[in-house]
């Protein structure tokens, strides 16, 4: 298996640091409004890579932060705190507000069939670890005190860009319109540590130092809860590609200094999703939501669909249009698996793993999703009987998570229950079959032959008073409950 490595600047193959094992962390979401479908782009290829591992055979440990504390938005820890933020607009305290919103992420991931990480741990619950490691890193000069923060030394290291070969002064903290140079730093691309003192005087969330109460910076978060679950060696690091500087390039800096040693083997970075208008944000006031897609009559996991054609590597252009097309073609591939027939043949296992070959070539292939989609197309029109085809689909949708048997036998249900030509058909919405309501469809059908309509229409009202709405269909008549 290759994936392409950020820190390394091209793909390589993926060996972990323990045999059959790997520790992959992933960065969680910032729990102050839902997450939008931009980020979830991200957490939907993230699980795609931990399947795919766990489908190669691989013993898979996966951790996640919640961020529920500091964040501040920009590059030099200054600017709005968006955890205060969420709790001002929103007239709750901070905790209230990460609840809420950590329960919707998790809402949001189980609609788009996004595991959940073995191990999830609000940054709120690692107070003492952080103080343990920026303990470490003053006693080993890689920190200093400054202003009443504590700062990390950018300048005791050897190398600090790690993704990109930008110059320094094009990533320097405070070239960016709106953000303030903060004077305690020795250097600009210093970072915070542990705040004390910072623009926010009524800063919710404090606890006790050695320092002095505050809280702790951003970058320091990642770091200690990935060491804390996972240990000193990490195999896999994931996360937006925006977040590649400074926030991975700074728990680069700390977590080696303080460890002694190369911390993360691969980087795994998800493009963004960009609208028309450019990338999609939060603090661009309306953004999409799962919520709002299933609003607009979208199946969640048409989106995942969606995003799984593209590659994750490749920036994505979401328009409502393209989002159609995606559900279309799904509807479509869940059509053609529903025409197969389970009973057709044995569903021999090494005859269904043969049929995957194109599909983990995809995959070893720097998760090529859109590839492995095709793979799905080449197994339909496989010389295989149907069961084993299924058996095939079965295994490869364990790592795309589409529900495709699922949702094809559904299909097949409701095509069993269609009218057939010639007669007269009553079709339950729900599956579920209420015998009142279909005598009462029947006596309307024959008081439509009569012309009868004043007695079709009160029968219908008589369906209505036991919670079904009637529709008229090609061949019969549709019954779903209210």
């Amino acid at each position: 298996m290759y994936l392409y490595n950020s820190a390394a600047r091209k793909k390589q193959e993926f060996i972990p640091n323990t045999p059959g094992v790997v520790k992959m962390y992933t960065c969680g979401p910032t729990v102050y409004h839902f997450a939008h479908i931009g980020n979830l782009r991200s957490y939907i290829m993230e699980d795609v890579l931990e399947k795919y591992l766990r489908f190669a055979g691989y013993e898979v440990r996966r951790a996640m932060n919640i961020t529920d504390v500091g964040h501040l938005s920009s590059d030099g820890d200054t600017g709005e705190d968006k955890m205060l933020k969420g709790a001002r607009r929103e007239h709750k305290t901070v905790m209230e507000i990460a609840k809420f919103y950590t329960d919707a992420f998790f809402a949001d991931c189980s609609q788009l069939n996004i595991r959940r990480p073995d191990k999830v741990q609000p940054a709120t619950s690692c107070i003492d670890k952080y103080i343990e490691v920026i303990s470490r890193l003053l006693e080993k000069g890689y920190a200093y005190e400054a202003g009443g923060n504590v700062y990390f030394d950018t300048s005791q290291l050897k190398r600090y860009y790690v993704f990109n070969d930008f110059r320094k002064d094009d990533l320097a903290v405070g070239v960016r319109e709106g953000v303030e140079a903060d004077d305690n730093k020795r250097h600009k691309n210093d970072f915070v540590l542990w705040f004390t003192k910072s623009k926010f005087e009524d800063q919710a969330l404090k606890w006790d130092s050695p320092w002095g109460v505050g809280y702790p910076g951003w970058h320091i978060e990642c770091s200690c809860i990935s060491m804390q679950n996972l240990g000193e060696y990490l195999d896999i690091h994931c996360g937006g590609v925006d977040n590649a500087f400074p926030h991975h390039t700074n728990e680069i800096a700390q977590s080696e200094a303080y460890l002694g040693h190369k911390w993360c083997n691969f980087w795994f970075h998800v493009q963004h999703l960009n609208t028309a208008d450019g990338k999609m944000s939060k603090s661009k006031g309306e953004f999409l939501t799962v919520s709002l897609l299933k609003e607009r009559g979208y199946d969640p996991l048409a989106y995942r669909f969606f995003c799984l054609q593209s590659h994750y590597r490749k920036a994505l252009v979401f328009t409502w249009e393209n989002l159609d097309n995606a559900a279309v073609a799904y509807n479509k591939l869940i059509a053609r698996i529903a025409a197969l027939d389970p009973e057709k043949g044995p569903a021999d296992e090494d005859a269904a793993q043969a049929l995957l070959a194109s599909f983990r070539a995809a995959m070893d292939n720097d998760l090529n999703t859109g590839n492995a989609v095709t793979a799905l197309y080449d197994i339909l029109k496989a010389e295989a009987p149907d069961a084993v085809k299924l058996r095939a689909i079965d295994l490869a949708d364990s790592v795309l998570s589409l529900d495709l048997l699922k949702k094809a036998a559904a299909q097949r249900e409701r095509n069993a229950r269609a009218p057939k030509a010639g007669q007269f058909a009553v079709i339950f919405e729900d599956g579920v079959e209420d015998q009142a309501a279909r005598d009462l469809m029947e006596q309307r059908q024959a008081a439509k032959k009569a012309r009868n309509f004043a007695e079709a229409d009160r029968l219908r009202d008589e369906a209505a008073a036991l919670g079904y709405t009637v529709m008229d269909v090609p061949g019969g008549v549709k019954l779903t409950r209210k």
